[in-house]
């Protein structure tokens, strides 16, 4: 097993699933290896050494030294003085998520020749489409682009949920995962909801927008995420719409969305311009106002809201 194992990054998901491997490979080699761990903010001077003393019994152990990033003085200088001296057959794992404090532990770690895994930041679309088509791929599952699609639309904000979900659908369904499939499980959630909601407001649908809408409120869903969806797709279409020309994956990498996102608006923006696009998004800032506590009635805030998207669209139409 590898005597250093730095894992370096804020994704939470990723840091847990890099930490149980390296668990596992220590307890290939010694089923009885021992995993202790040691948090930084409950850290007292000489606690790592004592725990990397040799055991009477003997045997293998994986000592976790959690974040790093928040770690006392203490902390860091015992860290140092076991990395120049480190004991037989143990792992330290190191976990930092960001940050200057620790980076002394990190240079240390990185000199001796650790082993260093990337937990990267899942922030935007693009990244979470990624993420979604990687977990299916790693449990041997091929999911539909419009799968992938959906699940982010519809769990997008969560990372471990998406995590969740994609296990779900694999341990519950049997073959290709589809769009279908994904709406089955997920489609009552309140992103997806408020996607349908703004995909049929910003192409114009008034009596299927309104109809979504209305489904919604009554089904409990909260006006507060719908009015967010809405002023997202459009910021997302204002973006689309000023980034050029180029491929979709160029754009999508510029505006830091997935490139199906970036044909959608695409498809999406040709019935607008300018001016409606910014009498939109007013109307949806208001409304956001409204079904915040700034008005008596957070469900006619947002019919009002939905009835100006489709209003400035018609509007561009004849324009």
């Amino acid at each position: 097993m590898p005597p250093f194992v730095l894992i370096t990054g804020p994704e939470g998901v990723l840091a847990e699933r890099a930490l149980a491997a390296m668990v596992a490979l220590a307890r290939e080699a010694d089923p009885e290896a021992e995993k202790i761990t040691v948090r930084a903010t409950a850290y007292e001077p000489g606690v790592l050494a004592l725990h990397a003393s040799p055991s009477l019994f003997g045997g293998s152990k994986v000592v976790v030294a959690e974040d790093v990033d928040e770690a006392s003085d203490d902390l860091v200088t015992d860290l140092l003085h076991y990395i120049a001296a480190p004991a037989p057959d143990l792992m330290l794992v190191v976990m930092h998520k960001s940050g200057v404090r620790g980076k002394k532990v990190l240079d240390a770690m990185k000199a001796v020749g650790a082993r260093v895994i990337e937990c990267p930041a899942i922030k935007n679309d693009r990244d979470k489409t990624d993420f979604v088509t990687h977990e299916f791929r790693r449990h041997g599952r091929r999911a539909t682009p419009e799968a992938v699609h959906a699940l982010v639309e519809a769990l997008g904000k969560d990372i471990r949920e998406l995590a969740a979900a994609c296990s779900q659908l694999v341990a519950d369904t049997e073959g290709v995962i589809d769009d279908r499939v994904v709406e089955t499980y997920h489609g009552g959630k309140v992103e997806a909801t408020g996607f349908r909601v703004a995909d049929a407001a910003i192409a114009g649908q008034t009596g299927e927008a309104l109809r979504l809408l209305r489904h919604a409120i009554a089904s409990g869903i909260d006006p507060v995420p719908i009015v967010a969806v809405l002023a997202s797709q459009l910021r997302t279409l204002v973006k689309v719409g000023s980034a050029g020309r180029g491929s979709s994956a160029a754009v999508a990498k510029q505006v830091g969305l997935a490139p199906w996102q970036v044909d959608k608006a695409r498809r999406a923006v040709g019935g607008w311009d300018g001016p409606s696009l910014g009498t939109a998004i007013q109307a949806v800032a208001a409304a956001d106002v409204e079904v915040k506590g700034g008005g008596r009635d957070p469900v006619f805030a947002v019919e009002r809201a939905v009835l100006a998207i489709t209003g400035a669209r018609a509007a561009a139409r004849r324009s």
